[in-house]
């Protein structure tokens, strides 16, 4: 059963898809963190805005992180995923990926390697 609708961003005003394609496949966005909220907006938000506005909120939380308070962030309670977000959980340099701040506070612990990005330190 497809319960796709299209709808209209509520912040550029462009076309596209919102819904689960069928039970085992949930809609897109279910591919984002589903951690913040965003104020002022009150419908939903096209692939491009939605994850400009995830990496916005994430990057205004990762900068409230520190050695001593990142051990208790809600990014480790979050469900686990098995994907990366490119631009979220890593981006990258030279062909390689680099994990982000936020990806280290996903998994809730150091991993001992020297991360750069390791906010546990």
């Amino acid at each position: 059963m497809n319960s796709i609708r299209l709808k209209y961003c509520t912040v550029c005003n462009e076309s596209f898809g919102c819904g689960n394609e069928s039970e085992s496949q949930k809609c897109w966005c279910n591919e984002l963190p589903p951690i913040f909220t965003l104020d002022g907006i009150s419908d939903c938000l096209c692939p491009s805005c939605l994850k400009k506005a995830t990496i916005s909120k994430i990057e205004e939380y990762v900068a409230t992180i520190t050695p001593e308070n990142a051990l208790e962030n809600k990014a480790k309670d979050l469900p686990k995923t098995t994907h990366f977000i490119e631009n979220i959980d890593y981006y990258m340099e030279n062909e390689k990926y680099v994990f982000t701040k936020w990806f280290h506070l996903k998994r809730g612990s150091c991993c001992g390697n020297g991360c750069r990005h390791c906010p546990y330190n």
